[in-house]
């Protein structure tokens, strides 16, 4: 990162979805200008409470979320999609009886007014959509819900986008279209963090990644020095891959 002041920053956060049982355990993260951050780790590590914590969707206890200096510690979602901030979910983020030009209308309910110029713009980034705008979402393939659902959270222009798992339960040649749009959706200037189980692609389109271990940061780097790091190769990147591969 620069030296300038980071977009967003995720400081000692501890964090947990039951009184007294903590996920996350000092967990901290920054987000700079133009960034694509990725957030690997093994299972139960503590990834999706993480950008769950920022967004929240889960009560932060100790530790601050600020964005552009601003405290939104455990600010509710409506607040922060107002402030710029995006996010998809893994599961569950279309809805299924709606059509794909309703949920993409549903994108822009804080205000309305954008919807016109916004359908235009996220139109041009996710074509496919556009030709199936009257096609009920719950009958789009796997593929298609998570573009829609990118296509949803863009539809407030926000500055950052928190995306959890992207490519689970796709087919790599459907991971790896996830893979580039995220890449294009960054390169049109949204920052994005961004949570994956494929740890090794997720590195390769990177700017810098963080890889968490029982709710806490491991290691830190960019997406290069982790994914030719031997100690996150051997501890996390192997049984990651390989877990993959199978």
């Amino acid at each position: 990162m620069s030296g300038s002041e980071p977009l967003l920053i995720a400081d000692d956060l501890t964090a947990g979805y039951l009184p007294g049982v903590n996920i996350l355990n000092g967990c901290s993260l920054e987000l700079g200008e133009g960034e694509l951050v990725g957030i690997i780790g093994p299972n139960g590590a503590g990834k999706s409470t993480l950008v769950k914590a920022m967004f929240g969707l889960v009560n932060i206890r100790h530790g601050a979320v600020r964005l552009r200096g601003e405290d939104i510690t455990n600010m509710k979602a409506h607040s922060l999609v107002s402030r710029g901030i995006g996010y998809v979910p893994q599961t569950n983020n279309v809805f299924p009886s709606l059509t794909v030009a309703e949920n993409l209308e549903m994108g822009t309910y804080l205000d309305p007014s954008r919807h016109a110029e916004r359908i235009e713009v996220v139109g041009e980034m996710f074509p496919k959509l556009m030709d199936r705008s009257e096609q009920r979402a719950g009958s789009l393939s796997g593929g298609e819900r998570q573009m829609l659902a990118m296509g949803r959270a863009l539809m407030m222009d926000p500055s950052v986008l928190l995306l959890d798992e992207p490519s689970a339960g796709l087919s790599p040649a459907l991971q790896d279209e996830v893979f580039v749009r995220c890449h294009r959706i960054n390169r049109a200037g949204v920052s994005i963090v961004m949570v994956e189980q494929n740890a090794s692609r997720c590195l390769q389109i990177c700017h810098r990644g963080y890889v968490l271990d029982q709710g806490a940061n491991a290691y830190s780097g960019s997406g290069r020095e982790l994914l030719t790091d031997p100690k996150v190769i051997e501890l996390y990147l192997g049984t990651l891959v390989k877990s993959h591969q199978d």
